[in-house]
């Protein structure tokens, strides 16, 4: 009994004192140390358990694939490179847009390796999405990262993809007939609240880069149309999807799906000329979804799963986008800088979560959607799940760009 006290008494300590002396810069590092530090890459026969740090000279393997998830072709990875991008130009610190440099590079080295494999139509090959390119999840998050990692390597390889996926996303991704982004599974012509993150923020960036409009009339498009079909007046919230076989809104207000529509219109703001006409709508939309999901935050400063239910779990992911989405318009002079006290309180959750090692708890897995509003309260949480941690090293480098702008 004694030596259960002791435990739990040195345990308390330990998260005592992180939680009490660490600043937001060395937070947001813990964190983002933590992925470089799990972060191997090499790749793996998922068989024999032997890992390469090439496939250079490799003979064709179904079982090669890579070693760590953080060196997947998955969305969650885009996400993360802009993360750590950020975190690069706040801390002033190259490490981690080399980690990002060096995980690009580790991919497209790869390419012609898992591309025979492809086209032998080999099942579950690596990288099997980056050729397939048959959904946003696919293309449009990692497309996002890569632009900014492009910034500083200009490969031809990075080019060449971008427009490819610039393409499919302006030319091929099923919409309905008024042009909105939809999917074909697992309804046919579902809007996801996901796919404005999913390709907003690419197509903003695409709009920079090339200097063409199309690329920004059609995020705005996206942006206004989806807060058409999702927004829920009665809540102020956004529904998670829009079934359009019956012309009616799912069941669940998301937490997570309202995050990535948050988190997509400030990307898309982010690149929008100053001088834009539709800057001022887009703000107010922005405005809008913030002042309103700030009546949903609980008093520990996070969100729940289900926003407008307290009887689901706190959750990280979500959290994180929305305090991102505050911070970021107040320190840009979107918003009244009042409106900080949401971030403040969200990052006071934030923190919470955090591990002495730099990993984060409670976070909702990957998430379809469902008719069942119970799918949603049982859906899992994982440490350290990918989903949580490009959102929180935004959220993160964005409270630390604050507190120095009170210092001036």
């Amino acid at each position: 009994m004694k030596k259960c006290f002791l435990l739990l008494s040195l345990l308390s300590c330990s998260v005592l004192t992180f939680c009490q002396a660490i600043t937001n810069e060395e937070v947001v590092r813990r964190v983002a140390d933590n992925v470089i530090q799990n972060t191997s890459f090499k790749f793996v026969d998922s068989k024999n358990g032997q890992k390469y740090t090439s496939t250079n000279g490799l003979p064709q393997n179904a079982d090669i694939k890579v070693d760590s998830h953080y060196n997947k072709w998955a969305y969650v990875n885009g996400v993360l490179t802009i993360g750590m991008m950020q975190v690069a130009r706040v801390l002033n610190d190259k490490k981690y847009s080399d980690y990002s440099l060096k995980n690009f590079d580790l991919i497209f080295n790869s390419i012609p390796y898992f591309e025979q494999l492809y086209k032998a139509k080999t099942p579950k090959s690596e990288f099997g999405s980056f050729f397939s390119m048959a959904n946003l999840d696919a293309c449009g998050a990692m497309s996002a990262g890569l632009c900014e990692v492009d910034a500083l390597a200009s490969r031809k390889e990075y080019k060449d993809y971008l427009k490819r996926a610039a393409n499919y996303i302006s030319n091929k991704q099923l919409r309905l007939p008024d042009g909105t982004l939809c999917r074909p599974q697992p309804r046919n012509m579902t809007i996801w609240a996901d796919d404005l993150f999913m390709s907003v923020p690419f197509l903003a960036r695409m709009g920079k880069i090339t200097g063409d409009a199309k690329y920004f009339d059609d995020a705005i498009k996206q942006v206004e149309n989806f807060n058409k079909y999702l927004y829920d007046p009665m809540t102020g919230l956004f529904f998670h999807n829009y079934y359009n076989d019956v012309q009616m809104n799912g069941v669940s207000h998301w937490g997570r799906a309202n995050g990535w529509l948050a988190m997509a219109q400030v990307q898309l703001l982010n690149e929008l000329p100053a001088n834009h006409p539709k800057r001022a709508e887009l703000t107010g939309l922005l405005l809008r979804q913030i002042v309103n999901y700030s009546r949903y935050q609980d008093k520990s400063g996070l969100w729940h799963q289900l926003l407008d239910k307290p009887d689901s779990y706190l959750e990280t992911s979500v959290t994180a986008m929305f305090t991102y989405a505050v911070a970021h318009a107040v320190n840009e002079g979107w918003i009244n800088s009042k409106y900080i006290s949401i971030a403040n309180d969200g990052w006071r959750g934030l923190i919470s979560k955090v591990t002495a090692d730099g990993q984060l708890q409670d976070v909702c897995i990957g998430t379809n959607m469902d008719e069942d509003i119970n799918f949603y309260y049982t859906r899992p949480t994982e440490l350290n799940d990918p989903h949580g941690h490009g959102a929180f090293l935004l959220a993160g480098t964005e409270m630390i760009r604050y507190e120095k702008s009170q210092k001036k």
